[in-house]
């Protein structure tokens, strides 16, 4: 599963642009999982969670950058509390900047469609 999250959130970056909502992202990615019921959203944050770690750790782009809550304006504090465990900085400095995560989602992009990061890293 979380290679399929994985893929579909490297093709996403390439592809479109915005944010997608775990809804969508749960249904395209065919992952079978009830978001209603807490322990399979639970899981999906957590399936994130490290693939973003792994990637960071790659020196690539967070690809959870591009996951939000479906009717919020941005990214919940779990996403900032993650960017805090990556170093990136103090969660709460992290969501009050606004540049932030424009920022990432941008370096997110930039660096998936850049072909020979595509085919090296995909």
């Amino acid at each position: 599963m979380i290679g399929r999250i994985r893929t579909y959130l490297i093709r996403y970056s390439r592809q479109q642009s915005g944010t997608v909502s775990y809804l969508t992202l749960v249904q395209e990615a065919e992952l079978g999982l009830n978001l209603e019921i807490s322990h399979e959203k639970s899981r999906l944050n957590e399936m994130l969670a490290e693939i973003s770690m792994s990637e960071y750790e790659e020196g690539r782009p967070p690809l959870s950058c591009l996951v939000k809550v479906q009717g919020s304006k941005g990214q919940g504090d779990n996403f900032y509390k993650l960017c805090e465990k990556m170093g990136m900085g103090e969660w709460r400095s992290l969501k009050q900047n606004e540049e932030f995560l424009k920022d990432l989602i941008s370096e997110c992009r930039e660096f998936w469609r850049d072909e020979a990061n595509f085919q090296n890293f995909a």
